[in-house]
Parts: structure tokens; C-alpha cells; sequence
């Protein structure tokens, strides 16, 4: 039964504050303003930034591993699933670390 705690911890330490909310809901903003722009404007430019720049560093590992986005769907399912993750890695440890101040 303890693995089944341990996602619901750090899912309450991601979410558990306003701090970490908010940090959330600009990646949610980045990923969300990279997808519009990848898939329904003309010219999407430097959309891929934005996210990289709310979830930096971990998101460094997410651009690695999608390579270029002219590969077509799979390295843009990539990109954005990294970018998330990273940003959810990112959030835990600003719950973590408002946690601690908070002490």
C-alpha cells in the first residue's frame, strides 16, 4: 500500500499551495500557447521557447530527447509531454521548498 501513497504525495506537494498552483498554471499557459501556435497558426516561429523558459532546466532533458520538431507528431508529443513532466517536477519542489519555509 505504501506506493500507492507515495503518487498522492507529491501530487498534494505539485498542488498543495498557491505558490506551486501558480507555477502550474503558467506552464499550462506555455504549453498551451506552444500548441496553438504549432498546430493552428502559419508560422509558429519561436513558440517551442515559452515552455522550455517556464520549465527550465529540467525541460533541457525534454528537448534533447524530442530532437527537431520538423520530425512531425511524435517528437511534438514528446516535446510537450517533457515539458510537462518537467514542469510538474518543478512544482513539486516548489511545494517542497514552500513547505519548508513555512516551518
Amino acid at each position: 500500500m505504501p506506493h500507492a501513497v507515495r503518487p498522492r504525495r507529491l501530487l498534494t506537494l505539485a498542488t498543495g499551495n498557491w505558490l506551486a498552483r501558480g507555477y502550474l498554471a503558467v506552464v499550462a499557459a506555455a504549453i498551451g500557447f506552444f500548441l496553438w501556435a504549432v498546430c493552428l497558426s502559419p508560422d509558429p516561429g519561436f513558440a517551442g521557447i515559452w515552455p522550455l523558459m517556464a520549465t527550465a532546466p529540467l525541460s533541457i532533458v525534454a528537448i534533447t530527447v524530442s530532437g527537431p520538431m520538423a520530425g512531425g507528431w511524435p517528437s511534438l508529443v514528446t516535446f510537450t509531454a517533457g515539458t510537462a513532466l518537467a514542469g510538474l517536477c518543478n512544482a513539486v519542489l516548489l511545494g517542497r521548498l514552500a513547505r519548508a519555509l513555512r516551518r
